[in-house]
């Protein structure tokens, strides 16, 4: 399936990674439908489409079972991105699940009964949980060690179930840790690499949970982008899983060494904090020889050159420091 000149709904298209999409879809001539609810999404991401021919905006709650089933209408492909994200599940897990779980189904029952030609789960590399072997592949058993990567992992098998009694054609990538611009670098939200960045260029020291040899899985957000991409065209992953990740994993403190190193900022030790995060993974490296084989898939931007983009972003923006410090200092997690 060529994802061209289609009628496509992108939930949680004003997040970091489905903003990204947009884009790309647009590039693609493609005429989009945004559906986001604005609690993690931000009005800003998605700014350049506003009046835009090819983009409507919908301020929308995927739990929302008619809203959803009327903005499906007439469309060729759905790509499911909305979340409830990890850190705040920690602290709302109903929550976690009346979005992870009953929001996913909603939208596989919008796509059914609207007759969408694709869906496009994106679900998470957490639903493996501290790996058993590595490099992780699909075959690994669901694992997960918090409340968000069970939900995400529920709603895998609703999408499974879909394709397997209904016959809708579903697709899900498990997406590991992507990073760039647009990512959250403030409150519960924010993740390692803007939190660092922006604590470093505030003079403050990069703050480590653990003795930061946990390792991660960092693909920039323009390879995960093209990988969901490849992955809903491909007919062969219907009803199926593929991971999208670079394939490499690095630890945190090596993150935290790089990101002092291009900022010139060696001179700020990390603060090391000897409980770890809840539920945090030791290991987290994928195995993405199957999307290399069915998609052609490669994630070539290196960990250097992905945080050298993202830094550059980052210093082109209007940051108020001073505020960005205040709330940093109420919360680390």
């Amino acid at each position: 399936m060529d994802i061209t000149g289609k009628r496509v709904l992108v939930t949680g298209g004003a997040g970091f990674i489905g903003s990204h999409l947009v884009d790309r879809l647009v590039e693609k001539d493609n005429d989009v439908v945004i559906v986001d609810d604005f609690s993690f999404g931000k009005e800003e991401n998605i700014a350049h489409h506003q009046g835009r021919r090819q983009v409507q905006i919908e301020k929308a709650d995927i739990c929302d079972a008619e809203e959803m089933i009327r903005l499906a209408q007439g469309m060729d492909v759905i790509f499911h991105m909305a979340v409830f994200c990890l850190r705040n599940s920690l602290h709302d897990p109903i929550r976690s699940h009346e979005v992870n779980d009953t929001g996913s189904l909603r939208m596989l029952q919008a796509a059914l009964q609207n007759g969408t030609e694709r869906f496009l789960y994106a679900s998470s590399a957490e639903v493996y949980g501290t790996g058993l072997y590595f490099p992780i592949d699909e075959e690994h058993p669901f694992l997960p060690t918090n409340v968000y990567g069970a939900a995400k992992a529920a709603g895998e098998l609703y999408a499974r179930s879909y394709w397997g009694t209904y016959g809708l054609p579903t697709v899900t990538v498990r997406l590991f840790n992507t990073y760039g611009p647009r990512e959250h670098s403030e409150g519960r939200r924010a993740e390692v690499i803007p939190r660092w960045v922006m604590r470093v260029l505030a003079g403050e020291p990069p703050v480590i949970f653990g003795d930061g040899q946990q390792t991660r899985d960092f693909t920039y957000v323009d390879d995960i982008v093209e990988g969901i991409i490849l992955s809903a065209e491909c007919d062969e992953l219907i009803g199926d899983s593929v991971n999208l990740a670079r394939g490499d994993d690095v630890s945190i403190a090596e993150i935290c060494e790089l990101i002092l190193k291009r900022l010139d900022r060696q001179d700020l030790e990390p603060v090391y904090v000897s409980e770890g995060r809840p539920a945090d993974i030791d290991k987290m490296h994928g195995d993405v020889s199957k999307a290399k084989r069915l998609l052609g898939y490669s994630a070539d931007i290196s960990i250097e050159e992905g945080l050298d983009r993202y830094i550059e972003w980052v210093q082109r923006q209007e940051v108020d420091m001073e505020s960005w410090l205040q709330q940093e200092r109420s919360r680390l997690w």
